[in-house]
């Protein structure tokens, strides 16, 4: 008789990547079955979603509480006004050189931030993305503080119709998620992604079993910083508009992805996508009452922190013992 086995697949997880692939595949072909305003809607829920994946990952396993990614989505943006207007790229090899070019400049400015600690280094992160709003204010070839939008020329470059472009733009937004995700995934399940998951648990034990901390956490915020860049840039591409406000709103792009991450459960991957969820649920149903729309996300996550500390996946997992994206390795026995 053979014994029990550890492993870190489970039966859920594997029905979730049945489901999920029947999904993806549905969701590929929406340009098909769904309306425009739905395109747009669900384009936005993916971007929303790779943000939030994002930032869990910096404060979730990483310990990088930042206030500041706005930062980065606004750079991510004007890179794409600026390379496709002034260094005549294509969209999408303008938004990935974004990408790219924020990965570098995240390095000069993690040296100066981890100097930082605790709520001091959320409050730095903050005041780099408002450093970061001024600079491209200043740019009169960008519109200053007025912004810009993308010339037409460039807009058609992704598709000579209207509603081929729609789809191009949904398609990048939904293979951003997946990419995203995929790569989260794949990190957390690797060496460095065990380091993180040590890191988050207990720096001192962390450091104690000899992981370099410091080169963790920078490694952490770059391929952040990057890929969040790369999301800007999509942000922008669809809404075909950019301004130093809106670009680098801490509203946005900060308080509501933290909203999204706190409800659906830090330090997960599927804590992300149930917050996303739920919170354009909530946008979708109390958008029209104004300022009530706010009050309510506030009272929520208020709620969610003092009943539900984990979010609501944690109190999912402990009811269910479920783990769909499988990270954590199990003692299986055959009647698993």
């Amino acid at each position: 008789m053979s014994g029990p086995t550890v492993s870190r697949s489970t039966r859920a997880s594997r029905v979730a990547m049945i489901i999920g692939f029947v999904g993806l595949i549905v969701l590929i072909a929406a340009p098909w079955w769904a309306g425009r305003a739905d395109l747009r809607l669900m384009g936005e829920i993916y971007l929303y979603l790779s943000l939030a994946c994002l930032w869990n990952l910096m404060a979730g396993y990483a310990g990088l509480v930042s206030v500041g990614q706005q930062a980065y989505v606004g750079f991510g943006g004007y890179m794409l006004f600026a390379l496709s207007i002034f260094g005549g790229l294509n969209p999408v090899v303008a938004i990935l050189l974004g990408g790219v070019l924020a990965a570098i400049i995240s390095v000069p400015v993690a040296a100066l931030m981890f100097r930082l600690k605790g709520a001091y280094f959320a409050i730095g992160t903050w005041v780099m993305a408002e450093v970061f709003r001024l600079s491209f204010a200043q740019i009169q070839p960008l519109g200053g503080g007025s912004g810009t939008s993308l010339p037409v020329a460039i807009v058609k470059e992704l598709g000579a119709k209207k509603a081929a472009r729609e789809a191009t733009s949904y398609w990048l937004a939904l293979g951003a998620a997946v990419a995203v995700l995929l790569a989260v995934y794949l990190l957390l399940r690797s060496r460095r992604g065990l380091a993180l998951t040590a890191i988050r648990d207990s720096e001192v034990a962390a450091s104690g079993l000899g992981i370099d901390i410091w080169r963790t956490k920078l490694e952490v915020y770059v391929v952040t910083s990057a890929f969040t860049a790369i999301i800007g840039g999509l942000i922008f591409l669809q809404k075909l508009r950019i301004s130093p406000d809106a670009a680098f709103s801490v509203n946005d792009w900060t308080a509501f992805v933290i909203f999204i991450v706190v409800i659906g459960g830090i330090g997960t991957l599927e804590g992300p996508i149930i917050g996303t969820l739920l919170f354009f649920a909530l946008r979708e149903v109390l958008a029209d009452f104004g300022t009530i729309y706010l009050m309510v996300l506030g009272a929520v996550a208020i709620v969610v922190m003092l009943k539900a500390p984990k979010g609501v996946w944690g109190l999912i997992r402990e009811r269910f013992d479920l783990e769909l994206f499988p990270l954590s390795y199990r003692v299986r026995t055959k009647d698993d």
